[in-house]
């Protein structure tokens, strides 16, 4: 995984979800997140980002974008604990979903004006 750090020139809220709508939509960002002192910084994760292109993209939208730092990030393994999947069983016969099967003999016919 790629992190890419963006300087981007954003005063207001909708100036950073605009930010935050370019970002995401270029292929390979998986998480983007707005960080900083001043909260002028885009933070996206993914694989195979193209950090050149997504910097020009917010350079044309904002007037000024730096790409501040571009680096690996270690994948931490979640330690979670997992259920067992459980199917429901009564007096001890598995439960599935019945579906009616009819012949198409049996389908009514709609009754419509128009057609």
């Amino acid at each position: 995984m790629v992190k890419v750090v963006i300087k981007v020139s954003m005063n207001s809220p909708k100036s950073r979800s605009k930010a935050m709508k370019i970002a995401v939509g270029v292929s390979g960002v998986e998480t983007a997140a707005i960080q900083g002192e001043n909260k002028d910084q885009i933070a996206v994760t993914g694989e195979r980002i193209d950090s050149v292109c997504l910097t020009s993209l917010l350079r044309k939208s904002f007037g000024h974008a730096e790409l501040v730092s571009v680096g690996s990030v270690e994948e931490k393994k979640e330690e979670g604990i997992t259920l067992p999947i459980v199917w429901p069983y009564v007096s001890g016969v598995p439960q599935y979903p019945v579906y009616d099967i009819r012949h198409p003999s049996q389908y009514q016919e709609p009754n419509c004006s128009i057609m």
